[in-house]
């Protein structure tokens, strides 16, 4: 008797529907480069949107722990944070978020007193510090004359850094970086995403900025440990609130934060680096 096997669909590593997961990642970076290169302003807009859903999603996330985020002051201060960043520089950034926290902790304490009024408040100035401070430094490099060139290298850096990861890591991957946050993290995947970023970072500024490729591969080097640093964090803080994705906005991908987690704890040191190496 002959048996006829059907063979079932191929299931990446990572348990995603890969080629939805290339469509809309291809399609946010398409959105990202029109806005940069359209108008700056445009790119605020977006940033300040992803920053807005992505506390959404957090949000949401911490009820599973009895946590519930003061949202709407949380969500003002946001707006506050990223628009006083670009309009008004670092000074304004540091004012700005001090007053989101100061507004979100007097308006929890409003609400209720207490533990629990003690532990939202905490969690909301996490939610604040993590999500639009962290963005308001890419404000700050949006804002330089050059701004659209420095956020441009600024996204393509992590990118490069998870793209070479996730190739790596999944034809030679085989020692678990962190086995208990993320098994699937590598450090053959360490490896290529090294490799790719100080590519993607020496090219990137010699093309924009003609600079020394040295400063490229050091920006390639900091990102990729900013950019591991942001994942491992992110999987643990899902790992303790027993979620696989943040969120369910983005097809193959999960939430809106499950693709910013990379790219937040980047920001700051691509910002520094890039004002001291090669100021506007």
């Amino acid at each position: 008797m002959t048996e006829h096997a059907v063979a079932a669909p191929r299931t990446p590593r990572s348990g995603r529907d890969l080629p939805v997961a290339i469509l809309v990642g291809v399609s946010l970076l398409v959105a990202v480069v029109a806005s940069l290169f359209i108008r700056k302003e445009a790119f605020a807009v977006l940033a300040i949107v992803a920053v807005c859903a992505s506390l959404w999603e957090l949000a949401q996330a911490f009820t599973r722990r009895a946590i519930h985020l003061p949202l709407l002051p949380l969500l003002v201060g946001a707006v506050g944070i990223m628009v006083s960043a670009y309009t008004s520089g670092p000074e304004a950034l540091f004012v700005a978020f001090s007053l989101t926290v100061g507004g979100v902790v007097v308006w929890r304490a409003l609400d209720g007193h207490g533990l629990a009024a003690l532990r939202d408040a905490s969690a909301a100035t996490f939610a604040a510090a993590y999500l639009p401070f962290l963005g308001g430094f890419v404000m700050l490099m949006l804002a330089e004359p050059d701004g659209a060139a420095r956020v441009m290298l600024f996204v393509l850096l992590p990118v490069a850094s998870d793209t070479g990861g996730y190739a790596v890591g999944a034809l030679l991957g085989r020692h678990p970086m962190a086995p208990k946050v993320s098994p699937k993290k590598t450090w053959e995947g360490l490896v290529g995403s090294i490799v790719l970023a100080s590519v993607v970072g020496v090219v990137g500024v010699q093309v924009a900025f003609e600079g020394d490729p040295l400063v490229g591969l050091f920006l390639g080097l900091a990102t990729v440990a900013t950019a591991t640093l942001g994942d491992l964090a992110e999987s643990l803080l899902k790992r303790d609130l027993e979620l696989k994705d943040m969120g369910t906005l983005l097809p193959g991908h999960g939430g809106l934060l499950d693709r910013l987690d990379s790219l937040l704890l980047t920001a700051p040191a691509v910002y520094v680096i890039l004002a001291v190496l090669l100021p506007a």
